[in-house]
């Protein structure tokens, strides 16, 4: 019986209408919900008004005339505050869809998503936009009252209130929340000077994040003006001329692949020194272990889905590191490079990091000293590296960029003082971002010490 783990509840306490699962009743589960109500605290059903969209007809063929987000759980995982920084990467329907369909539901300024399909249980704020529609995957909290929307984020998104709404998933074939159980959880209500307190650390959080991504633009705009590729051309050709010889040599036979504005990509790196990524970088892959060696505990195992240009998102999949503990590791300044599904991703690894990362993501060490980490890894997630990735790798339902292809990518070399210059910047935009996220960590963990060691504990550690 060593290490067994039993929790006993008397039968008074169990509505057999609910939840009896073994899951459901863990120490851990149990000790949370006690502590919670031993401090002053509300359910979120009494601080907030619940709404979720449902029974609207498809939207996809829309996305492209849209001009209100569409909120998913993908743009809330990694991303606590809703930004216009997110603008991009939205997909948005019409004002006048959300009106004649009354199942799309709308969030606005200072209200809360929770995702609950898919990736459940993230917490996010509208943070700047004064108004957003809802998917089927996420709900919504509105008229939020008696606490700061700031401070209730921190709460959800820190181990107490994320524990809290992972308890309440819906045991099915898919994990997802509902509105009812979420409504029930307990929030603990920390006094007003506190909550203003994380509130404004939230604020120093989103000046550093959006500092970052303003610094890091420039630096890509500075990069397009040394190359001249302030934007690259269409051509009013709509076709191509081509020797068979061509076809031979490239064993493509699709049109895409001959678009005119590949030539025009191709005719305006000719006038800058230049070299094959190949002769520029020793390229290693990785491993694909397969779904069966996914495990809870272990070395983190990094997919395409988790890498960024900016980093890693967190993975609740690991590997064994008895059966993979010889496996290649990302070291400082590796430059990773995604090669199947969304091709073309790069970053530069900070420091040495023990995480294995999926056969998809290729590990390139630099092997001549002329370009530096931070200026290649800009260069190969920029439109002049991302137009020879569409290039290669289309023609296919799923993207496939061939390690042999990825070699004779075609770099340009700008002087070392440029490439210092951009360096400098990239480095002080990924500081920026260190910042954010040690600010966002800053705040649960103050809402955390609150609940384990009292408010004026958590005072302290915001320096108030």
């Amino acid at each position: 019986m060593e290490g067994l783990e039993v929790s006993i509840i008397s039968k008074e306490n169990l509505d057999l209408g609910d939840r009896i699962d073994a899951e459901y009743f863990q120490r851990y589960n149990l000790l949370i919900e006690q502590r919670l109500k031993e401090l002053p605290h509300q359910t979120l059903g009494e601080i907030a008004t619940f709404v979720a969209s449902a029974f609207y007809p498809a939207a996809t063929q829309l996305y492209a005339v849209g001009d209100t987000p569409f909120i998913r759980c993908v743009d809330c995982i990694d991303y606590p505050l809703i930004t216009k920084e997110q603008d991009e990467s939205f997909e948005k329907i019409p004002k006048d869809f959300i009106k004649d369909n009354i199942g799309v539901n709308i969030l606005n300024k200072n209200d809360i998503v929770i995702t609950k399909v898919g990736s459940p249980c993230y917490a996010s704020i509208v943070y700047e936009h004064d108004v957003v529609a809802l998917s089927r995957t996420v709900m919504g909290l509105k008229n939020i009252t008696g606490v700061n929307p700031l401070y209730l984020l921190t709460f959800l998104r820190s181990k107490y209130g994320f524990q809290e709404l992972y308890r309440e998933r819906e045991q099915t074939i898919q994990f997802q929340l509902t509105l009812e159980r979420v409504r029930k959880i307990s929030i603990y209500i920390a006094n007003s000077l506190l909550q203003d307190a994380i509130a404004d650390v939230y604020h120093r959080y989103y000046a550093n994040m959006r500092n970052a991504d303003q610094l890091y633009k420039q630096v890509e705009q500075i990069l397009l003006d040394e190359l001249c590729f302030n934007q690259i051309m269409e051509t009013e050709v709509i076709y191509s001329h081509n020797k068979f010889s061509e076809f031979v040599n490239s064993g493509r036979l699709d049109a895409e692949y001959y678009q005119p504005k590949y030539d025009d990509l191709f005719s305006r790196l000719s006038k800058f020194e230049t070299k094959r990524l190949g002769d520029i970088v020793q390229i290693r892959k990785s491993i694909e272990p397969g779904s069966e060696a996914y495990q809870n505990k272990g070395i983190p195992f990094i997919r395409v889905s988790n890498l960024s240009k900016f980093g890693f998102s967190d993975t609740e999949i690991h590997l064994s590191p008895d059966e993979y503990g010889d496996v290649i590791r990302p070291k400082q300044n590796t430059i990773l490079l995604s090669k199947d599904g969304s091709v073309g991703i790069a970053y530069k690894v900070e420091q040495d990091m023990d995480v294995i990362t999926s056969g998809a993501i290729l590990h390139l060490t630099i092997t001549d000293n002329e370009f530096m980490p931070d200026y290649l890894t800009l260069v190969l997630n920029s439109v002049i590296v991302g137009m020879q990735a569409e290039r290669d790798a289309g023609g296919s339902i799923i993207q496939h960029w061939k390690p042999s292809e990825i070699e004779n990518v075609i770099i340009p070399k700008l002087s070392q003082e440029i490439q210092q210059e951009i360096a400098n910047k990239v480095k002080e935009s990924f500081a920026l971002r260190r910042e954010s996220k040690r600010l966002l960590n800053l705040a649960k963990t103050a809402v955390e010490t609150a609940i384990e060691q009292g408010e004026n504990a958590a005072l302290r550690l915001l320096d108030r």
